[in-house]
């Protein structure tokens, strides 16, 4: 109603030291909330904020828009799944796993480092024809990196992203940064 575009619906907490939520748990979580989003508001946008293709599956069968992805394709069946739906995806950097990814983030050159991990993501995503304007940067400020880190990466701005048509965004929100 206060005119967001999109609305990220996520069913496992990535928060440093989170733990894991089993497959299903994520889904019977996620689907519902999708599915009552849609019903409500039919016009916006939906993203789903899941590691996991058959929870991205399962979500955009109930209305989802979006993937977005915080683990840049851990999953070795979402670039297939992306490039099969045709839906845009947005692809984070994260140091480690949620449990683990703040206990000592180490890097020798952030940028580059983050830069080459999304720009392998982009090209298994590239390669199974998805449209690089559908796919999105997220350096993943405060995943797996200290204020130092994420200080660099702001600084780097565009320079981190690993296309030039690739849309880049920032979630800087609720950061201890």
């Amino acid at each position: 109603d206060d005119g967001a575009d999109w609305i990220d619906i996520g069913a496992e907490s990535t928060r440093p030291g989170a733990s894991p939520v089993d497959p299903e748990e994520e889904e019977g979580r996620a689907i519902p909330a999708v599915e009552a989003v849609r019903e409500a508001i039919p016009d916006v946008c939906i993203s789903i904020d899941t590691r996991r293709a058959s929870v991205a599956a399962a979500a955009l069968d109930a209305g989802a828009d979006m993937v977005n992805d915080v683990s840049a394709l851990s999953d070795p069946l979402m670039t297939g799944l992306v490039a099969r739906r045709g839906c845009p995806i947005c692809i984070m950097h994260m140091q480690g796993l949620p449990e683990d990814m703040q206990d000592n983030p180490q890097y020798c050159d952030v940028v580059a480092e983050v830069r080459g991990v999304m720009n392998g993501a982009a090209q298994r995503l590239f390669d199974a024809g998805v449209d690089p304007e559908r796919v999105i940067a997220d350096p993943g400020i405060g995943f797996g990196k200290g204020l130092e880190h994420n200080l660099a990466l702001l600084a780097a701005g565009r320079g981190v992203v690993p296309h030039p048509q690739m849309p880049l965004l920032w979630g800087v929100s609720r950061k201890t940064m």
